[in-house]
């Protein structure tokens, strides 16, 4: 089986469904949602992955994601009436691990669920380095 088959399955293993834009795959996995008069928030766990075959290379980047929709009073600096708002917290500290309760504290809310990163990030290094690949953390999904 190849590299990019072996790493679809770890996808699958999530469950998270996957795409693929330009030789790069991206998956999404929704972690919690939160719901108040008239709004609605979701957090949200996003990953890219590609597979570079001449350098034999895996470059992946992952990231938190939360946006929200509904009415609003008027704070978080939405303005009266209806609103959205988008928020993201990408690894430029490096790498993250811990629990979603830990992450979900950057945006001041507070989800009761647990979802491991470091868990989807070792199995993919790992299935990496079986196959003879290189696995390269990207802070950003620049370059990927």
């Amino acid at each position: 089986m190849s590299i990019t088959e072996e790493l679809k399955n770890v996808v699958s293993g999530i469950p998270a469904k996957i795409n693929e834009k330009k030789g790069v795959y991206e998956f999404e996995v929704q972690l919690a949602e939160r719901k108040a008069f008239l709004t609605k928030q979701k957090l949200i766990y996003s990953a890219k992955f590609r597979v570079d075959e001449q350098n034999k290379e895996v470059r992946f980047t992952e990231m938190l994601k939360e946006s929200g929709a509904g009415v609003s009073t008027g704070s978080d600096d939405m303005s009266p009436g209806f609103g959205f708002k988008k928020e993201t917290y990408n690894t430029f500290s490096g790498t993250r691990s811990g629990t979603i309760e830990e992450q979900s504290n950057l945006f001041g809310k507070k989800y009761e669920y647990k979802f491991d990163y470091g868990a989807i990030r070792k199995k993919f290094e790992s299935k990496t380095n079986e196959h003879g690949y290189k696995f390269t953390y990207k802070i950003t999904g620049f370059n990927l």
